[in-house]
């Protein structure tokens, strides 16, 4: 996710830092693995992330008071950070579970070896598409669409049909429309550029983005700039005069700008282009070497459960991939299904993703 980088609701909702929430009921909460070599198990599982990461306090508080088990939240920046953290620490972990590493990013944590394969308890509810480890040393969690927004009251304005895909964003009629992030530091950004990548091949990708950029794309360094000062069509792009009506962001941010809209909006002020999308989806594992590996477990099954799964989408503003979990209303009223999102296999973005990114620097920005 990669995130990274979510989007505002989750910027709004999440707490920086390490959170560490107390076991509801009955029960020692204190960490009791210091000491003698008899001390009992602890009781402290901790779960490693991205800043994203959010879940309700009641939520969570259950599976404490059901599992025994007190969770600690260490946040340690976006994805590709914190991924790195736990990559120089291999063996040593800083916690049990590590949350966030996306399918971008995939192929590098499972090729250093940092998991230890657990096949989760509510795997078999777990959508077949999105299992990409056989060997379950990650577990999917989440899915999101990033794809091109537009400001509906822009291209109503303009008596302008809105593009739906990437072909339309390079015609005449869309010239200086565009703002996307940089692929090289943001997630959205990289993306974007791995939804060309997938659409036109090896061979095509590098033409399109000639012809986007002779199109008139801007880029800037990250999402909040693009999607909070530059596009025109959301909260605070309209606060800081942004004249941009279209940005690469979520499939998700609409719901978002009717959850935070002051007064709330009887329907989105923003729309989704369908056809630009590229679907990033974020996984969980069990650490290698971690002190609590049955609360390591324990907490792997939770994050599949229908309980969080649920939970999820108003939280940090992402896709369950359970069958069973039901979408909020906010998402089935204001969200849009993308049918056919962009895929390219994580060990090909992981053989090629720098020379992609270099590539993409040295034409686009440079």
């Amino acid at each position: 996710m990669s995130t990274t980088k979510k989007i505002a609701g989750a910027a709004l909702a999440a707490a920086l830092g390490v959170t560490a929430l107390s076991a509801c009921g009955g029960g020692d909460a204190k960490d009791k693995t210091d000491g003698a070599s008899d001390a009992p198990k602890s009781k402290t599982v901790t779960l490693v992330s991205h800043d994203s990461f959010n879940v309700t306090d009641t939520v969570l508080k259950e599976f404490e008071a059901q599992s025994g088990y007190t969770v600690k939240v260490l946040k340690s920046g976006d994805a590709g950070t914190a991924l790195n953290q736990e990559i120089l620490t291999k063996g040593s972990p800083r916690g049990d579970v590590f949350f966030g590493v996306d399918n971008t990013l995939l192929s590098r944590a499972l090729d250093n070896g940092i998991f230890t394969p657990y096949e989760a308890k509510g795997l078999a509810e777990v959508k077949p598409e999105y299992v990409l480890d056989k060997e379950h040393r990650v577990t999917p969690i989440d899915s999101g669409d990033i794809c091109v927004n537009y400001d509906k009251a822009y291209f109503a304005e303009k008596k302008l049909a809105p593009p739906q895909t990437l072909d339309d964003l390079i015609k005449p009629e869309y010239k200086n429309l565009l703002v996307t992030e940089n692929a090289a530091t943001s997630s959205p950004g990289l993306g974007f550029l791995l939804a060309s990548v997938g659409q036109y091949g090896d061979e095509g990708w590098k033409d399109y983005w000639s012809k986007l950029k002779a199109n008139g794309v801007e880029v800037v360094d990250g999402w909040e700039q693009a999607y909070n000062e530059r596009f025109s069509g959301s909260a605070g792009g309209k606060k800081a005069k942004g004249d941009r009506p279209l940005v690469v962001s979520y499939a998700s941010s609409p719901p978002v700008e009717v959850l935070y809209g002051e007064p709330q909006p009887a329907e989105a002020p923003t729309g989704v282009s369908t056809g630009t999308c590229f679907r990033q989806i974020e996984f969980a594992g069990l650490l290698k070497g971690a002190k609590n590996e049955e609360g390591g477990k324990a907490l792997v099954d939770f994050l599949v459960s229908k309980k969080f799964q649920e939970d999820m989408p108003l939280q940090m503003f992402v896709n369950p991939v359970t069958k069973d979990a039901v979408l909020p209303e906010l998402f089935t009223k204001h969200g849009v299904v993308v049918e056919k999102p962009v895929n390219v296999a994580p060990e090909t973005i992981a053989k090629n993703r720098e020379q992609w990114v270099k590539a993409w620097t040295s034409l686009v920005v440079k």
